[in-house]
Formats: C-alpha cells, structure tokens, sequence
C-alpha cells in the first residue's frame, strides 16, 4: 500500500493515499480523479484492495482517505451531530479537493460515504464533478437500519468486535463506533433523510445495493432512481449483503468499469 499522507481540514487532520498519478501531475492535465468515500465504520484499510483494483480498470487515478473519527486521523468531537453527514458534504469534502487541488472527479461512496457523496453532489452547482456511483446508500431511515445498528452495539459491548476494528482505527475505535452508532440510535435520527438533496442532483449517479443487505431495503435503490434529476443507473445484486463491493467484487468493479467509461468518453 502507498505511504499515508495528511492534510489538514476544518474538521482537523485527515490520512489520505494517492493511487495511480500524482498531485502535481493531475493539476497539469486535470485528468479525472476517483475519490472513494467509506462506510460508517470505514476507513483507508478496510477499502484494501477494491479502490486500487478500479483505478487499474479505469485507467484513473484514486484518493483514498478516512474521515475525522476514523483510522490515522484526528479524532472527532463526541457525540457526533445528527447532521454529520451534511457536514462532511458541504463542508469537509469540498475542503479536501481543493486542499489537494482535484479538479474533475467521481466520487465512490459506500453506505455512509454513499450519503455523503449524494449530498454533496445535491447542495449546488459541483464545478468538476462527472458522476457519482453510491454502494448501500442511505437516503432515509429504515427499520431494518436501526435494527442492525442495535445489533452491532450489542456485539460491540459483548463480543470481539471492538478489538477487531481496532486493528484498523487504533485509537480511534470509539470515536469511529460511538460516532456512528451513537447517532443513528437517537429517536431523533429515525426522521432522517435527505430527498431534498437527492431531488437537485443532476450528475449521473449508478446505484448498486445487495438483495441482502442488512441495513437498507430496495426501497433506497428505487428511492434514488424516482428522485433524483440526473441519469440513474441501478444494480440490485443476488446473494450480497451490505457491502457489494467485498461481496460481489468483480460484478461491482466492472460495473463502476462501465460507468465510468460513460463519464470519460468525451
């Protein structure tokens, strides 16, 4: 794996990896970038592999970096606000591309990178944004959300699951769990959504979601593809969970391949 750099955002000091050609080049030909947003419990290292092995089918080059709270990045402030995610849209996000000077770009957001990445691709006009490809979005909150959630609590307290993502987020693991859980278990959250910003994207958006998955319906797939004001493509993959990417690697790569492809050809 590429040596982990860092810059500083206003939510504090991030980790981030370059894949494929460098800063200095990509401000000379503003070439496309891949930025990859992870889950709720994600980071850097829990991508392994799967942003390394787009950026080679597509030919572009990737930034792969873990958000405030997560991996080798500052902690967060806690309990996190149920606007978050807004927060890492509007404020975060536009903070690190300009930070590393990224001007055209995709975004490939999964489960909580998935929000991320449609509010931000609804809050206004997104000078260089050519598409967004979202895997296990969360557009609203659903039962079977809340229901998981409260699952990974208990396995959190009771289980190994800790020590398992410490592996990953150091000391930074309860920020990383607490940041997340924590939010989506307050009553509060079960009136989240974000349709108002779905409804004003107009980049073309590919959704892929697992028949399985364990923290989200069909619905949010359909939710998107009612929605939103820009071209939608959908995939709703057999025996896959949550995350389609570890589940269904190769039908999710060459999906994002074929998507991307439609973006650049131009």
């Amino acid at each position: 794996m590429a040596t982990l750099q860092h810059v500083n955002l206003p939510g504090g000091r991030v980790e981030y990896r370059w894949i494929g050609q460098k800063q200095s080049v990509l401000r000379d030909v503003d070439q496309p970038v891949l930025v990859f947003l992870h889950e709720g419990l994600g980071c850097i290292a829990l991508w392994k592999e799967f942003p390394d092995q787009v950026a080679e089918v597509t030919g572009l080059p990737a930034l792969v970096y873990s958000r405030v709270g997560y991996g080798g990045s500052d902690p967060c402030v806690l309990p996190r606000p149920l606007t978050y995610m807004h927060d890492e849209a509007k404020i975060e996000l536009p903070a690190l591309l300009s930070a590393l000077g990224i001007g055209r770009h995709i975004l490939i957001g999964h489960s909580d990178g998935a929000s991320i990445s449609l509010i931000y691709a609804g809050s206004g006009a997104r000078e260089g944004l050519l598409g967004l490809a979202v895997l296990a979005p969360h557009s609203f909150c659903e039962d079977i959300s809340i229901k998981s959630i409260q699952a990974a609590h208990r396995a959190y307290e009771e289980t190994d699951l800790r020590s398992r993502l410490a592996k990953y987020h150091g000391d930074n693991v309860d920020y990383a769990f607490r940041g997340w859980c924590d939010a989506w278990l307050t009553r509060e959250f079960r009136h989240w959504n974000i349709e108002e910003y779905v409804k004003r994207i107009t980049a073309p958006v590919l959704v892929i979601q697992g028949e399985d998955d364990e923290y989200g319906t069909a619905a949010q797939v359909d939710f998107i593809a009612q929605q939103a004001g820009g071209r939608v493509e959908t995939q709703l993959l057999p025996c896959c969970g949550h995350s389609p990417h570890r589940d269904q690697p190769d039908v999710t790569r060459d999906a994002l391949k074929s998507f991307i492809r439609k973006l650049t050809s131009f």
